[in-house]
């Protein structure tokens, strides 16, 4: 018999999936959909480490906080850089969404994390859950959860093959039967893509500029192969020479090749996926194709340079940003159905 505490837990705390990215996270709350999708960012005073803004509120004031107060991105390349400032941030997302109810919010939460991580790192994400208030928490590999959320068949005998381009990690994977049959993973994502264009500006225009600037050049022209009507944006910054403000215009040409080297590097890992593939996987891969997730599956003509590459269809996934946070929350709703994908991350229970 369920006990009455048990009981309250359930029926006044929503379950959570989240997807804890470099980036942005996610949250996905049973029975609602996804409820917060903010910027992991954390703004605190160096001083006191006292929190003061959390998402979106923390990054309107990246590089524009006085001396003693610092934005921080407390997750580096997928993986928690500062366990601390991640829990205060998990803090404040459980209690968002539970918006300070009269009972205590003690969720179940499955967290998407990068395959690549280590048993170390797959703990920490797991024990900040537990320690922002999570009664349970479990850690599911974020192809496997970007997969469910894509809709693919990852509990049948067919393969089906996954792209995830997160902003710290690009990971491939070929999903069957529950499981992770092929997975790479790279430290290469958006976060590289920005850079290489924050590079190009500076080297060849002398122009610096600001991790915005240059992730909205990349959203408005940014291309991964020739578009049918090539694009041109404005970047905007300070002249390295004159320590002046400046302006230069840019085709999506100059992007395209600014950002040639990580394209390239996210390229030759779907193709060495496909190459060590079993034949019998490939197979189904070739008639139902390969499918990208994350919010780098956006970047124009990415789809058609994999296809070019890989002599294979391509798909972007339907809300490409929201897959990782849809399939945790599936994965919460049904742990039973999806307890094979679950295997790779033990359960951890907050104490009696």
């Amino acid at each position: 018999m369920q006990s009455p505490t048990n009981y309250l837990f359930g029926l006044f705390s929503r379950d959570l999936g989240i997807d804890l990215g470099t980036a942005n996270t996610l949250v996905h709350a049973r029975g609602k959909g996804i409820v917060i999708s903010e910027p992991s960012v954390v703004a605190m005073d160096k001083k006191t480490r006292t929190v003061l803004a959390v998402g979106s509120e923390a990054r309107a004031m990246v590089g524009r906080t006085p001396a003693n107060i610092v934005a921080v991105r407390p997750l580096k390349d997928g993986v928690i850089a500062d366990i601390d400032v991640v829990e205060k941030m998990l803090r404040y997302f459980i209690s968002k969404v539970h918006n300070g109810g009269m009972y205590p919010s003690r969720p179940r939460v499955v967290i998407g994390i990068p395959s690549g991580v280590t048993e170390v790192e797959k703990r920490a994400a797991k024990d900040a859950a537990i320690a922002a208030g999570a009664r349970e928490a479990y850690a599911i590999e974020e192809p496997m959860a970007a997969g469910i959320g894509a809709g693919l068949p990852v509990n049948e005998p067919m393969g089906s093959m996954i792209v995830d381009v997160g902003g710290g990690t690009t990971e491939v994977a070929v999903l069957s039967l529950g499981g992770i049959v092929i997975n790479h993973s790279i430290r290469i994502a958006g976060d590289e893509i920005d850079e290489a264009i924050m590079q190009y500006a500076r080297h060849e225009t002398n122009l610096l500029i600001g991790e915005r600037m240059a992730e909205g050049a990349k959203i408005v022209a940014g291309s991964a192969y020739p578009l049918a009507e090539e694009r041109r944006v404005t970047l905007r910054g300070r002249d390295v020479l004159t320590g002046l403000p400046k302006a230069v215009e840019v085709s999506s040409v100059e992007l395209r090749e600014a950002i040639k080297g990580p394209v390239d590097s996210i390229v030759e890992l779907v193709k060495l996926a496909v190459e060590e593939t079993p034949p019998e996987l490939v197979a189904d891969i070739m008639e139902f194709g390969i499918t990208l997730a994350g919010g780098g599956a956006l970047l124009l003509g990415l789809d058609r340079r994999i296809m070019l590459e890989t002599k294979m269809p391509v798909q972007v996934a339907d809300d490409p940003l929201t897959c990782v946070a849809r399939g945790t929350g599936k994965v919460v709703e049904s742990l039973a159905e999806y307890h094979a994908a679950l295997r790779a991350g033990q359960e951890l229970r907050r104490p009696a």
